[in-house]
């Protein structure tokens, strides 16, 4: 790889990385809620995206520019691990089963979705 794509990579992750912040928030002004809906958002928008560039059969550069670079880099395991760790401090479990099995099932099927309409292009 050349050192222009690696640059690319640099620019393109530090830029994607600020996406969270402000989908928080935007998100956390308009919702009032402990629900840790801007991790939420970001994850399930991330899944479908990185579905349609597999489903449009981006590789090598491509992939690593956009899907790794750019959704990698906005999207957030440890966020949602930590998020999931604070709905779980609570007494009540519930809200963490269903931020887990939301996150779950929801990203899988907004993964299977973007891959689908990922072919189509």
């Amino acid at each position: 790889m050349s050192p222009w794509v690696w640059l690319a990579v640099a620019v393109l992750g530090g830029s994607f990385s600020l996406v969270p912040f402000l989908v928080d928030g935007v998100i956390s002004a308009r919702a009032a809620t402990e629900f840790p809906w801007a991790t939420f958002a970001i994850n399930i928008s991330g899944s479908f995206m990185l579905g349609a560039l597999f489903g449009a059969g981006a590789t090598g550069t491509t992939y690593l520019l956009a899907g790794t670079a750019s959704v990698g880099s906005s999207t957030t395991f440890s966020t949602w691990m930590l998020e999931a760790r604070r709905l779980g401090d609570d007494d009540d479990r519930r809200p963490l089963l269903a931020y887990l099995s939301a996150s779950l099932v929801i990203g899988l099927a907004a993964a299977a979705v973007g891959r689908l309409l990922g072919r189509t292009l």
